[in-house]
């Protein structure tokens, strides 16, 4: 059921006050998160050579066998699900900040991107006091 253009306009304004609110979040919301299959290949069989040394060491009674075996296991689902990196050349953050018209006008450094974190967060919150109290 498509929607209808007052729910399209609607939605678009959402996402709007989304990206102008939390750029960050919008830019992690709108990511496509896939994982290369190689990554998933090579977990799956330190996964399987971690088991079997662990199964070695209990049925030899080799403790230190099964402990190795432990830790390449761990080591491989780790591999599996830690993010991966990325280049250098890559940028993160926000691309700039949308406005009321929906246009996106660049992100350009500021004194306010270097300030502290805290900083940051206060500057959001007396915003959203300010909004709330009209």
């Amino acid at each position: 059921m498509p929607l209808s253009e007052y729910e399209q306009r609607v939605l678009e304004q959402m996402e709007r006050q989304l990206t102008s609110d939390d750029p960050r979040l919008a830019n992690t919301l709108t990511q496509r998160g896939h994982r290369p299959f190689g990554r998933y290949v090579i977990a799956g069989v330190g996964a399987s050579v971690g088991l079997l040394l662990l199964v070695l060491g209990a049925a030899n009674s080799l403790p230190w066998l099964g402990v190795i075996g432990f830790v390449v296991m761990f080591a491989a689902v780790a591999y599996a699900f830690a993010a991966p990196h990325r280049s250098t050349g890559h940028r993160s953050g926000p691309r700039g900040v949308v406005q009321s018209d929906g246009q996106v006008k660049p992100a350009t450094p500021t004194a306010r991107q270097k300030s502290s974190f805290m900083s940051r967060l206060e500057e959001r919150w007396e915003r959203r006091r300010g909004e709330s109290g009209r």
